[in-house]
């Protein structure tokens, strides 16, 4: 089934490149059929580029989905234009009085900060507050993750020394939980931070599951709140496959001296084509979490919604 998106947003053109089918708005309306509602708060500053990623998972399940885009009114993004905000996004005034079947927040590049310092905290706690209660199910990407962590339960994060940058191998630490199904034993996802959620402080929180971990340095890959159907995912499945070599290539030409991405070129040798080694892990990964944990048991009315499910 296709992604419904609004009329003329860039993003269709790539999609429809990679037969990804995806329907305006006035196609969608003429359809008697329930899609699901899913809204994206968008806190990266080249918001097409994540739309895409995120569009491209989204839309390859046999679901119907509608999203929505909230971008933050107390910090307008300098690298989206406003007349770009203005025909794709609202805010989140102009919906909070709906409900979502599903609720996703990525990633920021904020994260050497401390929350309360960020320009947008206070209006994405209000956000985040607001979603157990008007998103059946929440997906909590990188910095978002983070956020989300701390905020419902006051986990921190710890800067680390040298910058988590690269491709690592994941292990599953549960069996037989739907949104791993088709998972194998081992994959590998992209990472790319220079802060950290510990394990041992995860763990002390006794509503929290780490589901999946990655090897030294990446750690808890996947924490979830299985009640609440909140998911926090601290990487980045959903990238490009040349999404890491062009932070590599800007940090090179800035003069930062990084290091070579993990696992990730050939040999370790940047001047070669990048192994893409992640692109089924996304895809399961939000397939599974579309159909089991939004699709499988929203109620049909989303008016329905009450705080008995969001318990």
């Amino acid at each position: 089934m296709p992604i419904k998106i609004p009329n003329n947003l860039p993003a269709t053109h790539v999609l429809e490149g990679e037969n990804i089918f995806v329907m305006d708005a006035d196609r969608a309306y003429s359809q008697d059929i329930r899609p699901l509602k899913i809204l994206i708060l968008n806190l990266m500053p080249i918001k097409s580029v994540t739309e895409t990623q995120l569009l491209r998972l989204l839309g390859n399940t046999p679901l119907q989905v509608e999203v929505d885009f909230i971008y933050t009114e107390s910090y307008v993004p300098s690298h989206t234009s406003q007349d770009y905000l203005t025909e794709f996004y609202g805010t989140f005034a102009e919906v909070r009085h709906k409900k979502y079947d599903g609720f996703i927040i990525t990633g920021a590049p904020v994260e050497n900060m401390e929350f309360e310092e960020v320009a947008y905290w206070d209006e994405v706690a209000e956000i985040m507050e607001w979603s157990k209660t008007h998103a059946y199910s929440t997906f909590h990407i990188c910095w978002g993750a983070q956020a989300g962590l701390y905020y419902h339960y006051g986990i921190k994060k710890h800067q680390v020394g040298e910058k988590i940058f690269g491709v690592y191998k994941h292990h599953l630490c549960v069996e037989n939980e739907r949104l791993l199904r088709g998972f194998d034993d081992e994959f590998f996802v992209p990472h790319s931070r220079h802060t950290e959620n510990r394990k041992a402080e995860i763990e002390k929180v006794p509503e929290l599951t780490i589901m999946a971990e990655a090897e030294t340095p990446a750690g808890p890959y996947i924490i979830a709140n299985l009640k609440r159907r909140q998911f926090f995912i601290t990487g980045h499945a959903e990238y490009d496959p040349l999404t890491l070599k062009a932070e590599y290539d800007r940090d090179v030409k800035a003069g930062m001296n990084p290091n070579v991405p993990s696992n990730y070129y050939p040999d370790d040798d940047p001047t070669q084509p990048p192994i893409v080694r992640w692109r089924s892990v996304a895809h399961l990964l939000f397939a599974n979490w579309l159909n089991y944990y939004v699709y499988q048991e929203t109620p049909y009315e989303l008016d329905e919604l009450n705080k008995d499910d969001m318990d």
